[in-house]
């Protein structure tokens, strides 16, 4: 009695786990499809893309720091997101929500926590002791290992393109007046870096927190 030689059919696991180009394309091909599945329908979701009872556009002023924040690289230790976990909630506060980030452009949700989540930080400490916090973070938290960045509060908050960036978010969806560009630099005036940052510090999750 002759026995045939086993014939794997083309979309067999055999044959695709053993081609590795076609691996690959298979691979790719289920992730982007699940992905689409998955993330589609939330660009059509009220809770997803309409911004949270109190959340606003964010002052010029806070405008300035947030993207201060992003230049100095604080996102790398730091996240903004707070998960549903219990233990996250006991320690930070109200888990996350997507619609205090609507007008984030990028998000900064972040995954990283060399440093605590700061989605909830803002009210938390006063505006003296983020100042001395940012000078000197061993002056209020001796264990810290969170660089210094003194230069901050040598350094005037730049004003000159502040109307440009607002404008280039309300092309993106941010509800900034005429009104709120044109008196952008006015609120920028005599600002240092270091007040920028703070402002932006002591806004985060305070819509939620009230």
């Amino acid at each position: 009695m002759s026995s045939q030689p086993h014939k794997a059919s083309f979309f067999s696991h055999e044959t695709i786990e053993k081609n590795v180009g076609w691996l690959i394309a298979a691979t790719i091909a289920v992730v982007s499809i699940a992905g689409l599945i998955e993330i589609v329908p939330l660009f059509f979701q009220h809770s997803t893309t309409a911004p949270v009872a109190g959340v606003e556009p964010y002052t010029a002023l806070r405008l300035a720091g947030r993207d201060i924040y992003i230049r100095e690289g604080c996102v790398g230790c730091h996240s903004q997101q707070v998960r549903t976990l219990q233990a996250e909630v006991q320690r930070y506060g109200h888990y996350s929500m997507a619609g205090e980030g609507v007008y984030d452009r990028p998000f900064l949700w972040g995954s990283k926590r060399t440093g605590p989540d700061l989605a909830r930080v803002g009210g938390r400490y006063s505006d003296a002791w983020h100042h001395i916090h940012l000078h000197n973070p061993r002056d209020v938290v001796p264990e810290s290992n969170m660089p210094a960045y003194p230069w901050l509060r040598e350094t005037p908050v730049e004003r000159g393109d502040i109307r440009a960036r607002m404008h280039a978010l309300r092309t993106l969806g941010v509800p900034y007046t005429d009104a709120d560009i044109e008196a952008a630099p006015g609120e920028l005036a005599g600002k240092t870096e270091e007040d920028a940052l703070v402002a932006y510090l002591q806004g985060l999750g305070m819509a939620v927190m009230k």
